[in-house]
């Protein structure tokens, strides 16, 4: 054989070893089988906010053919709901399901996501100032600030949250006064500017403690999730309408060394699964919660009572006193208040402009004259 020859069978053998060993590659990485995580919720398994965990576990595990396995418990199968980011931090939890407003123990700003009115924004604006108004960049550097070694992703824009579950009807601020009351947040401190007597409980422990009088009145968050936890058991008056919590939304969180460890790839899939799980989750809340919410009413016989509005404007004036209070305890909390009120001042003024009043249009077609109304 020619010494050209013998040049050219080495280049062919060395091109189809590396083509060979291309090929081969992905095969070794499955060989390895998928990888697998361990997440909790906060949630009890009956809950609709469960779901909506399981809901996103879901999404990554099919978008990522099965390579990424996320297998989602409930609240207390490992941690209790308020231990869940120190389990996550420690990697007892490779990740988890629940809300900022759960952390206020650890860092009160974290509540901010959440735990108050929003300087007039929804859910969804506050998720706008998370993604593209500074807000992701603050939680970052809130996190590192208390060595959580997480990374947090908020999603789940939620409806405003009731006043709550009462005895009776609240007709005035004096009504609140001396109420064993369940919240969470900063809006523990609120409530108890306002004279209830705060108790911070998870909400899978809620309607127990209702029932054995350690509590005499709870909020927790939507119809849904109150009629299957048992509220209307305990009670028949909820309050709707409140600034406590008119602008929360929940968090996935996942180990940081786990998550960094992930191929880029899954990591991207992640980034939008969230995007996904974020707007089914509000499309899966208007049908579930609207259903619960007119049955409540024909079968559970609860009675629904709008919050006055006197006791909702003392909830903006007590908040911004509590706020004002803790931005001079902590810059973080300062810094963050800020960003918000820029952007909130922004986005509001330019919501307020331009969306129509949809209350005309319900009137017009199911109010008491209304074209659509039935007979």
């Amino acid at each position: 054989m020619s010494e050209e020859k013998k040049v050219g069978r080495r280049r062919f053998l060395t091109g189809s070893a590396v083509a060979a060993a291309a090929v081969a590659a992905p095969s070794v990485v499955k060989a390895q089988g998928p990888i697998s995580m361990r997440w909790q919720s906060t949630w009890p398994s009956k809950d609709i906010f469960h779901e909506y965990a399981q809901d996103f576990a879901k999404k990554v595990n099919d978008m990522t053919g099965g390579d990424l396995k996320i297998e989602v418990l409930p609240a207390g199968a490992v941690v209790p709901a308020f231990g869940l980011l120190e389990a996550v931090s420690k990697g007892t939890l490779d990740g988890g399901h629940g809300v900022l407003v759960y952390h206020y123990g650890k860092q009160t700003a974290l509540a901010l996501w959440g735990s108050g009115p929003g300087f007039a924004m929804d859910a969804n604006m506050l998720l706008a100032w998370h993604k593209y108004g500074g807000g992701k960049e603050l939680l970052a550097k809130l996190y590192d600030s208390i060595g959580a070694n997480v990374v947090s992703f908020p999603y789940g824009p939620m409806p405003t949250q009731p006043l709550g579950w009462f005895k009776n009807p609240i007709a005035k601020e004096e009504d609140l006064k001396g109420l064993k009351y369940r919240t969470v947040g900063i809006s523990i401190d609120v409530f108890t500017a306002l004279g209830a007597a705060v108790n911070a409980l998870p909400g899978g422990e809620i309607v127990s403690a209702m029932d054995r009088g350690l509590l005499d009145a709870a909020e927790f968050n939507n119809a849904s999730s109150d009629r299957v936890l048992g509220f209307p058991d305990v009670s028949k008056v909820c309050m709707l309408q409140s600034y406590h919590q008119n602008a929360e939304q929940f968090e996935i969180m996942f180990n940081k060394d786990r998550y960094n460890a992930l191929p880029e790839k899954m990591r991207a899939i992640i980034a939008n699964a969230v995007d996904a799980a974020s707007a089914d989750m509000s499309w899966k809340a208007i049908d579930r919660y609207s259903t619960d919410y007119a049955e409540m009413q024909t079968k559970d016989k609860v009675r629904f009572f709008k919050t006055p509005d006197a006791i909702l404007k003392r909830q903006l004036e007590v908040y911004d006193q509590v706020t004002a209070k803790k931005s001079g305890e902590n810059p973080l909390f300062k810094e963050i208040l800020e960003s918000q009120i820029a952007f909130a001042r922004r986005a509001t003024r330019w919501e307020q402009d331009t969306v129509v009043s949809r209350r005309m249009a319900y009137d017009h077609y199911f109010g008491a004259n209304g074209t659509l109304r039935r007979t």
